[in-house]
């Protein structure tokens, strides 16, 4: 991409847990270079940091967030008991939130603003362009399992990366002069493949295949998880099994975020090959797990570390031309 032609930027936020502090470093670094944002979409995470940008209480949150430790992140999440269809309450983030953005409606951002959340029961993304912008936050960053949907207009609402990780789409037609998506996806650090792989369903000795566990256990779960995995099947009579259940310590919460990253990682894939930003940030998916909240001042530092090689490297290529796509999701009211 040679010298672009203005310095006005769409924002395309991604989902991804806590690596979505990336984000704030990713705004930062964007505006320190003098460029000016005129439109942002995000999907859950994305959408928070985008929110907050746009109403103009990014600043506010920061500075709260780099203060937390892990056991405040703990204490915040307030883990539900009960049988409800989330593992998490967030009732002081949620109270949180409500004060930084509370009151405040998508039409009278200062620039256009697009949240995205996913349909369960239609089965089809929801774009927030107007409407509260606290109500349209909180049905994006609904994860599956693990924060419980809400119901707006008859809608059941979850994560926005769901269906759209980084959703594109949503800036189509903006007078800008590129734009630029942060993609908390990646898969840098490891080599993943998306090619199906044949495999029998027979247990096989520990010696087998403990080094290929090991290479796709590695910053996915915790080092004594991981010990546990091993010393389950390390057991002389695990071979008589037909199968092993799985092992203790694994939560739903961990079942249930691997499974969207999978999910996510390769929706994300297809999308931005369909649409691809002029200019994309890479956030690994290994760089943090979910709740590692308490990671906020080095996440944002890799946010901008990551935004300022995109944008070098974008200036020496040519601009690539717009794209479109049919069959976008239909606008809602918050």
């Amino acid at each position: 991409m040679g010298p672009m032609a203005g310095k006005r930027v769409s924002l395309v936020l991604g989902s991804g847990g806590a690596r979505g502090y990336a984000h704030i470093g990713a705004i930062d670094v964007l505006t320190e270079r003098g460029y000016e944002i005129v439109a942002v979409a995000g999907s859950s995470m994305g959408a928070l940091i985008g929110g907050l940008h746009v109403a103009g209480r990014l600043r506010d949150y920061q500075e709260w967030s780099t203060k937390l430790t892990q056991r405040d992140v703990i204490r915040l999440l307030d883990l539900s008991l009960g049988s409800g269809p989330g593992v998490f309450r967030l009732e002081r983030v949620l109270a949180r939130m409500s004060d930084y953005v509370g009151g405040i409606q998508i039409e009278d951002l200062p620039i256009p603003y697009t949240a995205v959340a996913s349909d369960l029961g239609a089965r089809r993304e929801v774009w927030f362009t107007r409407g509260p912008l606290e109500a349209a936050i909180r049905a994006s960053i609904a994860i599956p399992a693990m924060i419980a949907p809400i119901m707006v207009n008859g809608r059941l609402l979850v994560d926005g990366g769901v269906l759209n990780p980084v959703p594109m789409e949503a800036v189509i037609g903006v007078d800008a002069d590129f734009s630029l998506a942060v993609n908390l996806s990646g898969e840098k650090t490891k080599h993943f493949s998306s090619t199906p792989v044949r495999e029998s369903a027979a247990q096989r000795p520990p010696h087998e295949w403990v080094d290929r566990f090991l290479k796709t256990a590695a910053g996915v779960w915790e080092n004594d998880l991981v010990a546990s995995i091993l010393a389950r099947f390390n057991r002389p009579d695990s071979t008589e099994r037909v199968y092993d259940p799985a092992p203790p310590g694994l939560g739903i919460a961990d079942v249930s975020w691997m499974a969207l990253e999978a999910m996510e990682s390769l929706i994300t894939r297809y999308r931005l090959a369909a649409l691809p930003p002029d200019v994309l940030v890479t956030v690994a998916a290994d760089t943090a797990r979910m709740l590692d909240f308490h990671r906020a001042t080095e996440l944002i530092e890799i946010g901008r570390r990551l935004t300022e090689a995109a944008l070098d490297e974008a200036f020496g290529d040519e601009t690539t031309e717009n794209v479109t796509a049919g069959g976008l999701p239909r606008e809602i009211e918050a």
